[in-house]
């Protein structure tokens, strides 16, 4: 017998093997109040108890021979059996589903989603749309047990969407309050991110808001191909290390459209990533646009081939920046930063090769990270500071093939701006504000790079 009511399965029109189900996971058993635990109703004796333990199998025959399937505890009597049918259960059906599938989290509803993994590979291609609410515990010693560093985790999905005009809600206060970022005589302890996507490759993420991270709020590690739009990431300027945008390792990113206001870097690039291009960004409060830390406790990185063409920094301590730790290796190289506006801005323009976040001086060191072919162009505004552009660049590898170009920098007092560098070497063109104080060792034909590191995109 058929699960589903007359009234529902009238609804369902037939369709082909392309077509596109839609699986409506709603409550699926869970309350959708915000204060329950909407995922803790999740295990296998659960369905067993209640005789539902063919209910995955069931579904799957519903979704291939219905083209449009609306599955919520009250159209197919969820609740009268008395099961909970909650979000892991869902992404399971729709994950092993042969037929595209999208999952969708509807509007009006606020589930409370303790930390979940969403594993792959899945069978077809599938959609998270969220609509509603998604919210984390409050409480950090949920995560006692737990790996402290995840809340919602995606795992080796490939051709991942997820979209919807819901919000998703990381309740960070607490763990804010804890840090001791915000009170030295807390102990330093890890936080959740509250999304990351981890090799996960033709991944689409669009449309949602996201605020109020335990810690950074997206992160991306060994993705590849990647389309992040029309995102909010919001948290207050005082969250302790709640990057919006944190990418890690990964290749073919592209990042478009997003307004992001954190306690951190709006945008932070790291360790192996390359190939990634970042337009239209609004980013203030937080700490700018960066590409580092690089180099930590004498580790390798290697980040190339970066564009960010675009954007609007309001308010932020740091503007566009490089910043590696004494002691690394590697390079960040092909690197180009164009069309930028500041406004009341610290440090506009910087890189800076002696970053040290540490209560305690970090000590000198020789090796470093290389820092060459990096251009600067069509960058205008105020500067908070006197001085808008900074090169501290190292002693035994200094920076190389440094580009200014159009740039505009005035002081938000009204007093005169200066750059500072420091083993620094490279070219201007044009009106160049604050006046440059590069090194000239290499020829304006060398230095100039490609006007699109990834042009190849």
């Amino acid at each position: 017998m058929s699960l589903l009511p007359k009234s529902l399965s009238m609804e369902l029109p037939q369709s082909g093997p392309r077509s596109q189900r839609l699986l409506f996971v709603g409550h699926f058993g869970a309350k959708g109040d915000g204060i329950s635990d909407d995922t803790k109703h999740l295990t296998t004796q659960k369905f067993e108890a209640h005789g539902l333990v063919g209910i995955r199998f069931q579904l799957n025959q519903i979704l291939t021979k219905s083209g449009f399937c609306k599955l919520m505890s009250h159209d197919i009597g969820f609740e009268d059996c008395g099961a909970a049918m909650a979000l892991k259960h869902a992404w399971g059906v729709a994950c092993s589903s042969p037929s595209r599938i999208v999952l969708e989290i509807p509007a009006g509803n606020t589930s409370l989603i303790h930390p979940i993994d969403f594993s792959g590979p899945c069978i077809s291609k599938v959609t998270l749309r969220i609509s509603g609410t998604i919210v984390a515990p409050k409480d950090p010693s949920v995560w006692d047990t737990l790996n402290p560093r995840k809340w919602l985790y995606f795992n080796g999905v490939n051709h991942l969407t997820i979209e919807g005009h819901g919000l998703i809600d990381g309740n960070g206060q607490e763990w804010w309050d804890s840090s001791c970022k915000i009170n030295q005589t807390n102990p330093c302890r890890p936080a959740p991110t509250a999304i990351t996507f981890h090799s996960c490759k033709n991944l689409k993420v669009k449309n949602l808001m996201v605020v109020n991270s335990q810690q950074m709020h997206l992160a991306f590690t060994s993705c590849l191909r990647v389309d992040v739009s029309n995102l909010r990431v919001i948290a207050p300027a005082y969250s302790p290390n709640t990057d919006g945008i944190h990418i890690s390792a990964s290749r073919g990113v592209q990042l478009k459209d997003n307004i992001v206001r954190t306690g951190d870097d709006c945008i932070s690039i790291v360790n192996n990533s390359s190939r990634i291009w970042i337009r239209n960004t609004i980013c203030g409060p937080g700490h700018g646009i960066s590409i580092g830390s690089l180099g930590k406790s004498n580790s390798s990185s290697h980040v190339h081939d970066i564009l960010v063409d675009g954007a609007l920094l309001s308010n932020t301590e740091n503007g566009v920046r490089i910043k590696t730790w004494q002691g690394g290796s590697g390079f960040a190289a092909n690197v180009r930063f164009q069309n930028i506006l500041m406004d009341n801005v610290s440090n506009p323009v910087i890189v800076d090769q002696y970053y040290c976040d540490s209560w305690t001086p970090c000590a000198n060191q020789t090796l470093a990270v290389k820092v060459k072919n990096i251009s600067f162009v069509h960058i205008k505004g105020t500067s908070a500071t006197e001085e808008a552009v900074r090169f501290a660049c190292s002693d035994d590898l200094p920076c190389e093939q440094l580009y200014l170009e159009d740039i505009q920098l005035v002081s938000s007092s009204g007093e005169m701006s200066k750059s500072f560098c420091w083993q620094a070497h490279g070219f201007s063109q044009g009106l160049v504000n604050p006046s440059p104080c590069f090194s000239y060792s290499t020829s304006l034909l060398e230095q100039k790079i490609s006007p699109n590191p990834v042009a190849s995109f």
